[in-house]
């Protein structure tokens, strides 16, 4: 038997949260869904620079489990660039600290439970 996931603080949700390849229909598309920490861990460590150890620190996580989240983002993200995929980012068991995100609009937002694929 599995241990339930821990939540995963994430630091930033994105405001854009579908990217498709340029001149190609909707219809014409298949899809891949990035969750909310797989993006959070490609965020920290590949844009911000973290090493995993601090990421995972960041994110309330082990560095394996870190690790683990990591590769899948890459891995989803190379099959959608690669295959021409479209990118839907939603889903997983996540908290946003409210002192730490606003949007534009200035409305804050607390913790949040999503659940994805």
């Amino acid at each position: 038997m599995t241990r339930p996931k821990k939540r995963r603080i994430v630091g930033e949700l994105p405001e854009v949260r579908y990217f498709k390849p340029a001149g190609v229909p909707m219809r014409d598309l298949e899809e891949i869904t990035i969750t909310h920490d797989e993006l959070e861990s490609l965020r920290l460590v590949c844009a911000e620079g973290l090493y995993q150890e601090q990421a995972a620190e960041s994110m309330g996580i082990s560095r394996q489990t870190l690790g683990r989240i990591l590769a899948e983002a890459q891995s989803k993200i190379a099959k959608a660039l690669l295959e021409g995929m479209a990118i839907r980012i939603e889903g997983a068991d996540y908290a946003v600290p409210a002192k730490q995100h606003t949007t534009r609009g200035g409305h804050g937002r607390g913790h949040r439970r999503h659940h994805g694929e």
